[in-house]
């Protein structure tokens, strides 16, 4: 199926390519999706996924790991990738006239990394450094406590860096067994946006990938039933208290998630939200808060964050759930539905604006089996939302008897 404005060709061995062209630019984006992320991992090997993304970018049997990086510097473009809890994205952006070499490059990483015992070492040290960083980073693990609150039981609560025992015990031989099960054709993705034609992205994807093999773990593991632990609470010596507010939000596939975006906006997505204007602007009780809701294939996560001092940790929770009872019982206005409709449609029209937004939004519905919609679908889709809509999503996720509290920072008595 293709429309218009994008294509698509699936190769013989299952890998999807997905593309859109835009001649108005210069640059192309382009990203190998695959289907394996922090969800996917045994509990034993937590943080096998992002060890492995780090380990891609050491070194091929052709290539080391300076070699890699003074090629894509010598192109002008720029190289990384990400770990993600359903997926890994490695990525590159560069001149329409050096797209050939990206690919020749990015190829070349993902079917010919060595994979040595000392770079493993090496990098499973940078990781366990990174995950002393993320721990001193209050107001990132924040988030990362309020999804396994949220989420207790399901695979999804787990943190994409692993713990340090995990990734201590990561081995060569789990890499490659974890490679067998998720880095297979048809769990893989390429998606490009830019100066760069489909024909011409199928045939170099299929030069380097066509004769790569295999068949991949077709279910997720589950884990057990989530039940969501109400109250989680932290002590760190912290500066600020740092609070998350939610509940499980809406999976992608819910047509309800565009009333949940407005909804999201009104409450925390810019200086005009509630909780802007009542914790900051009127109360003066914070200096950062906003929510955002994150949409995964069965379920998501709707949150509200907010950091202050603690001697007023007890006021800022009340403040938040207070508002969140209010909007469930009484809705939003008119008004307010209208600015988030503006908000959200300039927000979407801008994020589109460069290649690499393009790029990933087209990989990640085709990724999940998703529709691909047009911005001018999209837009349409926020449209219709109307006040009746807002309020049937309140219902849904922030009657109280579903939210959940994670609180992080010196709590009274050093509660744990």
């Amino acid at each position: 199926m293709s429309q218009e404005w994008y294509q698509r060709t699936q190769l013989s061995n299952g890998i999807r390519i997905v593309s859109e062209y835009i001649p108005s630019v210069r640059s192309v984006s382009l990203g190998f999706w695959f289907a394996a992320g922090s969800r996917y991992e045994e509990p034993q090997e937590s943080g096998i996924s992002h060890l492995l993304e780090h380990l891609f970018f050491k070194g091929t049997e052709r290539r080391t790991a300076r070699e890699i990086a003074e090629a894509f510097d010598s192109l002008g473009g720029q190289l990384n990738a990400y770990t993600s809890k359903e997926y890994t994205c490695y990525y590159a952006r560069v001149l329409d006239q050096h797209f050939e070499q990206a690919v020749e490059i990015l190829s070349d990483m993902l079917l010919h990394a060595r994979l040595a015992e000392q770079d493993l070492e090496k990098e499973k040290n940078v990781v366990l450094e990174e995950i002393k960083t993320y721990e001193d980073t209050p107001d990132e693990l924040i988030h990362d406590l309020f999804a396994q609150a949220v989420l207790n039981g399901h695979p999804l609560a787990r943190s994409i860096l692993g713990g340090a025992e995990t990734v201590r015990g990561l081995t060569r031989e789990k890499l490659l067994r974890y490679l067998e099960r998720y880095y297979t054709p048809d769990r893989l993705v390429v998606s490009a946006a830019g100066h760069v034609e489909h024909e011409r992205v199928v045939a170099e994807v299929a030069k380097y990938f066509a004769a790569m093999e295999g068949r991949g773990e077709s279910v997720a593991p589950t884990g057990e039933e989530i039940t969501s632990q109400p109250r989680l609470l932290r002590h760190k010596e912290t500066e600020q208290v740092h609070i998350c507010l939610g509940s499980r939000g809406l999976p992608r596939t819910d047509p309800d998630k565009y009333a949940l975006f407005l909804l999201d906006t009104i409450l925390g997505g810019g200086a005009s939200s509630r909780f802007f204007q009542e914790l900051r602007e009127e109360r003066a009780l914070v200096y950062a808060t906003y929510s955002y809701h994150t949409c995964f294939q069965e379920t998501g996560l709707f949150t509200v964050y907010a950091g202050t001092s603690p001697e007023h940790t007890e006021e800022v929770l009340a403040v938040m759930q207070a508002e969140l009872e209010r909007v469930w019982r009484h809705g939003v206005t008119e008004a307010e539905l209208k600015r988030a409709k503006e908000q959200l449609k300039g927000s979407l029209v801008l994020g589109l604006e460069g290649t690499a937004n393009r790029m990933s939004r087209l990989a990640k519905a085709v990724l999940f089996y998703d529709q691909i919609l047009s911005p001018d679908e999209l837009i349409q889709l926020i449209e219709r939302v109307d006040l009746e809509d807002v309020q049937r999503v309140a219902s849904r996720v922030l009657a109280p008897e579903h939210l959940v509290t994670a609180v992080l920072g010196p709590l009274e008595g050093g509660q744990a």
